[in-house]
């Protein structure tokens, strides 16, 4: 006899270059063919104190203000997945960080590129915990 798994939730985010490029549906349509539940979902604009909190550990990082203006650039999707497992089944389905390096069938690897001006524009986030997921849900839906 099998356990059952426990039912996870993680936060996705299709950044602004993914929203520009009008691949919402995409993202979801891939997590919903794997099974996955949206039980969340809001168009917000990403302010520099919401990325504070959701970016804490990367606030003192050279990286960090680019990553600010990028995310504050135009329109982002944050998504509440649900299922046993989402939060590894996710971060496989979006591939690696890098665009270039992440696999074709991947979201990053068929979505991503280099654009050729040094920043990872890389379609969306997903937290890497249940940990994470819980502080980044509570950042980005402060009223469930």
């Amino acid at each position: 006899m099998s356990e059952t798994q426990p039912i996870e939730q993680v936060l996705v985010l299709v950044k602004p270059d993914g929203v520009a490029r009008g691949l919402i549906g995409q993202v979801i349509a891939r997590a919903e063919a794997r099974g996955y539940q949206v039980a969340q979902l809001a168009l917000r604009r990403a302010t520099p104190e919401l990325l504070a909190l959701h970016y804490a550990d990367h606030v003192v990082k050279p990286f960090y203000p680019a990553l600010v203006e990028y995310m504050t650039s135009g329109p982002v999707v944050a998504i509440v997945l649900e299922g046993a497992q989402v939060i590894t089944a996710f971060r496989t389905m979006a591939g690696a960080t890098d665009p270039v390096k992440a696999a074709p069938g991947t979201i990053r690897g068929d979505f991503g590129r280099d654009w050729g001006d040094g920043e990872i524009r890389n379609i969306v986030h997903a937290s890497d915990s249940p940990e994470s997921a819980a502080r980044e849900i509570a950042i980005w839906f402060p009223e469930a």
